[in-house]
């Protein structure tokens, strides 16, 4: 941390800043949960109180067709919901410019003059900008990025990173900091800390990883698989796993999955006291509902290579009851999840029984990361989440992939934004 500037060695007054922030809280037009939000708000009022201006700008979803290039500029990942919500929840007066065009290339297709002249004269309290992925140049990368990072900082005097949910190099978390004096909020600065004591955790260390693709786990898994005493795989990546390593059939698992998962299997050979697996999964033969009769409970150690098996769409309970797996849990004084064990949300078994064993140990250090994995917490478990958020033992991160990315790289300076910050 000592080589990151930080927001509290600027000088803000009178000064307009530009704070990049992770509000990519809206799915079809309705905020789905608050929370990333409201973990911005120290940053945002640290800034009124330094006599600053802001101007706030995030991403919301994805936009952007990666086939034909053409970028949706629609309602549904609009910021309209989150300035809707900032102004009621600060009693503040924030804006936003709109965006007439189909696909906007730059800022110069806004009248953005008239908005910063309002925030310097004091007729609003902030500005926000719209979706950064409306703009050609957020993610395009070369000469389109640089563009439309000098325009954003021709906007302000100084800018704060505060978006540490968003861990890809683009315009307006990385290109901006060659042209603007730039700065960690507070919220980085606190996610660092906490990501420091999943980089170097105090041991036994135990990490839960679930997912859909092993291919875009594989990094963060092998990572995992040489500093981890203790790791637990979920969700799509579990059964995929199986597959590999049992010679299973499951019904959604492709020959890519599993041919990925193999690759991971072949290195547990060298940590084979590591991997610790869920004995108990449960197949049903309905995708959507989880019905009376049409599900089952299998231990995987019973079932025999080449068996075809229907979706496995969750892990019993029973998994946790097993002596081996209580104590791992019990003992480990460093627990990171990012997993929802169960396909949500009618296979919850599996994520309620996870989340509950962690609880009871009141020892460790419990570090949670992903969109995901905190709403099904707080849905599932409401009682122990709002406990959770107060319990010092206890720390949500609001980016999940930008943890598994630092632990893929072994260092928090290998995320390129922050990396630009240190530059």
């Amino acid at each position: 941390m000592q080589n990151i500037p930080k927001i509290q060695d600027a000088d803000l007054k009178g000064r307009i800043v530009l704070i990049r922030v992770d509000h990519n809280v809206v799915k079809k037009g309705i905020i789905k949960d608050p929370y990333r939000i409201d973990a911005s708000l120290d940053t945002i009022k640290y800034i009124f109180s330094n006599g600053g201006k802001p101007i706030l700008m995030t991403h919301v979803g994805r936009p952007g067709d990666k086939k034909t290039g053409k970028i949706d500029i629609s309602e549904k990942t609009s910021v309209s919901p989150i300035v809707d919500y900032l102004n009621e929840k600060l009693n503040l007066i924030f804006k936003t410019p709109k965006i007439e065009t189909e696909e906007s290339s730059g800022l110069q297709d806004l009248n953005v003059t008239n908005y910063i002249d309002d925030l310097d004269s004091g007729k609003t309290d902030g500005l926000y900008l719209p979706n950064t992925r409306w703009f050609v140049g957020e993610e395009s990368g070369g000469e389109k990025s640089e563009k439309f990072a000098r325009q954003l900082a021709e906007l302000a005097n100084v800018f704060v990173n505060d978006a540490f949910g968003s861990w890809q190099p683009h315009a307006s978390t990385y290109h901006v900091t060659k042209y603007l004096p730039s700065y960690a909020g507070l919220l980085m600065q606190k996610e660092i800390e906490n990501l420091d004591r999943v980089l170097n955790p105090a041991r036994p260390f135990l990490a839960v990883v679930a997912g859909a693709k092993f291919d875009t786990k594989i990094g963060p898994l092998t990572a995992l698989l040489e500093s981890a005493d203790y790791l637990i795989i979920g969700g799509v990546i579990y059964n995929a796993y199986l597959c590999a390593k049992y010679g299973f059939k499951i019904q959604g698992i492709t020959e890519d999955d599993i041919e990925a998962a193999k690759q991971f299997v072949d290195l547990t050979g060298k940590y084979p006291e590591k991997i610790v697996e869920l004995p108990y999964i449960i197949e049903s033969d309905l995708l959507e509902e989880k019905v009376e009769g049409k599900y089952r409970i299998h231990n995987i150690n019973e079932i025999k290579p080449g068996t075809k098996l229907n979706f496995v769409l969750d892990v019993s309970q029973k998994s946790f009851e097993q002596k081996k797996i209580q104590d791992i849990f019990r003992n480990a004084r460093t627990i990171f999840v990012n997993a929802v064990m169960g396909y949500t949300p009618n296979f919850y078994e599996g994520t309620i029984a996870l989340n509950s064993i962690i609880d009871e140990n009141i020892e460790a250090a419990k570090l949670f990361g992903g969109g995901d994995t905190l709403q099904e917490f707080k849905t599932l478990l409401p009682q122990v989440y709002s406990k959770a958020l107060y319990d010092e033992k206890y720390y949500f991160f609001t980016g999940g992939g930008t943890i598994l990315k630092a632990i893929k790289e072994e260092s928090v300076a290998g995320l390129e934004p922050i990396k630009a910050l240190i530059k």
